[in-house]
Parts: structure tokens; C-alpha cells; sequence
């Protein structure tokens, strides 16, 4: 494997590291009360990134800091202290669980104390739609966590899981900025999502809800494949699309008046840093996309056109290309396997470029973790699915069952950072030589 691939890859966390770029929006915070007479700030830290950017502005503001929660997925809140009046909450993600509820309890009922002279800080990232839960009144956590397994399961992208999340909860859509009335809140964002819109990230608990009713309806609809839905779901969806229920708060409505939200950190920021590296380390960088979607293994054949067209340069006199990507695909689950959508778009390649020389293939997410697996992803290369062969390995067995976790944890190439603090979706690096 060509090393470059890891350390352009590494470059890139680092230029999105949620910590700086809290510390670099402190000074707002600080203007904000200043120029309002704003005497106390509340946190509430939601989604994976949530105890770094904590920490960061724990470090720049602590001492007007009263009280906050912090909700993050299990375990990623190792080696960050948290100090003072701030709560910390581990909840599972993707499927939401009972920790997720109490934290969002929690959060809730403290910004529910927040008067006129106090600052709601909201540090938002990628995740937290599954870890910060509040389910609509009428349903129930087994509710929530059904609707989650049956979307993720059917192949639901992320914009269409939070459309219907959105309709299902009592802080997700601009529900958590109503709740903090009548403080100011501002809201620091690190983006998951394509085109870094603040009412998709984490399901838009301080922004104006741009979907409807009838949208979450649909989406449920076609892909209830199985008929599994919990009806109690589909009575309030059904409901609020016949006009029976308020729909979710919308641009222009005077709630946010008093509401602020920052988007911080993204997918394009990773992608110019690692650009700028691979033309440290010699290569000819071409940023293709930072909006790839998809089925992975769709994503991709279609990554692998974009190589055989870059090949036809190098006779032209370029030695060395790196082709970069970044977006969020997603995965049919069909088989019984284990792996994620980076390891999945990996293997998929592999079996593009089997024997091919030259050419490098990583796809890894910058949160360190890819689907119900401990590895961020996985890097390939020609001689992947010839040495797996050698080892009595099928790989086109693996991909139909979904299993290229157990596909590359056998034949090397995972990737495998922990949790890192960051989650601005997945990056591909390819390297053509």
C-alpha cells in the first residue's frame, strides 16, 4: 500500500478538528455577551465531536459557564476532561437508547431555566440526531429506535432519516431553541452533511425545519418494505400530513429571531487540506466532489471511471495523480455481515482494480468509525483481491453478504484511528501513479 494515502488522509483530520475551530469562534461568544449584557452561558454539547468542542470552549470561556450537558456517542469521550457544572452523557448511536433520552431530558430542562441575560451555547455535530432523543408524545423509545433500524436498514440517506426524525421528536427542528425561550442562543455547527445546510445536521434542533409532514410520510412509506413500521408511527405521520398535527417551525417564524447557527467545520475544509498535502508530497491533486451519495459499491464503479480517465494523463506527462472525494453514501443491507459504507465502497474498488499497479484506494470516515464496526474504513490497492484469493478468500462473496468488515480484517487493510473528535462525513483518497 502507498503510505501517502494514511498521511494525506490524517492531514485532513486535523485541519477539522472541532477543538480549533471552537477556539476560533470564542471571540463571537464573547462579543455576543458583551454587546447584549448577557451575564451567564448554558452548554449543550450534542452528537460525536461533542466533548472536544466542550473542552475548547470550556478553555476560552469557562468562567461565565453555569451549567451543561454533553451528549456523545460511548466512548468518544475518552481522555477529555470536562469540568465545572458540565454533565456528561453517553448514549449509543446510530440506533438511539435510554441514554440518549435522559440526556436530552436533561439539556432540556436546564435551558428551560435560562432567563434573558443568559447565552445558550449549542455545539452541534454530526450523530446527533440518534444520540440526543426525545420522542413526540405518543411514542416511545422502541418506537424511535424501530423507525431508525427500518430506515438505516432499507438504505435511507441521511437527509431522509432526519426528515422523518424531525417529525418524531420534541428537540430536534428548531424544537430545542423554543425550548430556551426567551434566552439568545448561538449555535456552533460541525457539518455531516451535504451542502452544510443547518436544519439537516443533527436534525436541526436550533434551525428552521424546511420539510413537511407529507415528506416523512412519504419516506416511511417507501422503504417499510417489510411492513415493520410501529403503527403508532404511521398514526402521527398520517396525522400530521392531513393537517392534524403543527408542522415543525419554518423560515421567518419569529423564534429565531434569537437564534444564531455557525457552521464551523465541514467535508470541504477536510478535502482542501488533504488537496494541499498530496501537492506537498508531490502529487497532481483534483478535488472531484465533496457531495458523493449513493450505494457505495455504486459510488465506487463510479470513482473507478474517474481513475481510468486520470490513467490517460499520466501518459501525457503527469507522474503522479491524487483524485480526492468526500460526501456520506450509504448501503442496502442485504446480507448478515458486518461492515460499513466506507469498507463496503472499499472492497467494491478492490474487485475494480484487482491486479492493476499503481493505483491506491482509501475511503475512511473522519469520525473513526464506519457503521457498527471499530475500523474508519480501509485502504486498498491492486494486489488486495489477488493476495485475499491466495488466502482461500472470496471477496465477491464478502460484498454480497455485506461482510467486508470480516472480508478485510482477514485479508489487512483496515483502518483503524478510535474515535477522533471530528465528524464531517467520509473522505475517498486515490492514489494513481
Amino acid at each position: 500500500m502507498n503510505p501517502d494515502a494514511i498521511e494525506i488522509f490524517r492531514e485532513a483530520l486535523r485541519a477539522v478538528d472541532p477543538g480549533a475551530a471552537v477556539a476560533a469562534h470564542a471571540g463571537r461568544i464573547h462579543t455576543i455577551c458583551r454587546d447584549e449584557g448577557l451575564k451567564d452561558i448554558v452548554v449543550v454539547a450534542l452528537g460525536k465531536a461533542a466533548c472536544p468542542m466542550t473542552r475548547a470552549l470550556l478553555d476560552e470561556l469557562g468562567d461565565r459557564v453555569r451549567g451543561g450537558v454533553v451528549v456523545t456517542k460511548y466512548g468518544h469521550c475518552a481522555g477529555v476532561p470536562l469540568a465545572g457544572a458540565v454533565e456528561l452523557v453517553e448514549a449509543g448511536h446510530p440506533v438511539p437508547d435510554e441514554n440518549g433520552v435522559a440526556g436530552a431530558v436533561k439539556a432540556v430542562e436546564m435551558i428551560g431555566r435560562a432567563g434573558l441575560e443568559t447565552l445558550v451555547v449549542c455545539l452541534i455535530s454530526g450523530g446527533g440526531s440518534a444520540l440526543f432523543v426525545a420522542p413526540s408524545e405518543g411514542l416511545t423509545l422502541e418506537d424511535k429506535q424501530a423507525v431508525t433500524r427500518i430506515l438505516l436498514q432499507g438504505g435511507a440517506d441521511i437527509m431522509e432519516l432526519n426528515t422523518v426524525r424531525k417529525h418524531l421528536s420534541r428537540v430536534k427542528a428548531g424544537r430545542l431553541a423554543e425550548a430556551a425561550r426567551p434566552a439568545r442562543v448561538v449555535s456552533l455547527i460541525l457539518s455531516d452533511v451535504i451542502g452544510d445546510a443547518v436544519d439537516v445536521i443533527a436534525s436541526g434542533p436550533t434551525a428552521p425545519d424546511t420539510t413537511t409532514w407529507a415528506e416523512a410520510l412519504d419516506i416511511v412509506t417507501r422503504y417499510d418494505r417489510a411492513g415493520e413500521m410501529p403503527p403508532r408511527v404511521l398514526r402521527i405521520l398520517r396525522d400530521g400530513a392531513a393537517g392534524k398535527i403543527p408542522d415543525t417551525p419554518k423560515p421567518g417564524d419569529p423564534l429565531f429571531d434569537c437564534v444564531e447557527n455557525i457552521v464551523i467545520g465541514s467535508n470541504r475544509i477536510a478535502a482542501e487540506a488533504a488537496r494541499a498535502r498530496a501537492l506537498a508530497r508531490g502529487y497532481e491533486p483534483v478535488v472531484l466532489t465533496t457531495a458523493l451519495q449513493g450505494e457505495a459499491r455504486d459510488a465506487a464503479r463510479r470513482l473507478y471511471r474517474q481513475v481510468l480517465e486520470a490513467q490517460s494523463c499520466l501518459a501525457s506527462g503527469r507522474r503522479r495523480i491524487c483524485l480526492i472525494a468526500g460526501g456520506e453514501t450509504t448501503v442496502t443491507v442485504r446480507g448478515k455481515g458486518l461492515g460499513g459504507r466506507n469498507t463496503e465502497m472499499s472492497l467494491a474498488f478492490a474487485l475494480c482494480i484487482e491486479g492493476a499497479p499503481g493505483i491506491t484506494f482509501l475511503s475512511a470516515g473522519t469520525d473513526g468509525t464506519d457503521g457498527p464496526t471499530d475500523a474508519a474504513g480501509a485502504v486498498v490497492d491492486g494486489r488486495t483481491v489477488p493476495g485475499a484469493r491466495s488466502l482461500g478468500l472470496d471477496p465477491q462473496a464478502f460484498l454480497d453478504d455485506n461482510d467486508s468488515y470480516r472480508f478485510f480484517e482477514q485479508a489487512g487493510g483496515l483502518i483503524k484511528t478510535g474515535p477522533t473528535g471530528t465528524n464531517v462525513m467520509d473522505l475517498q483518497i486515490i492514489l494513481i501513479e
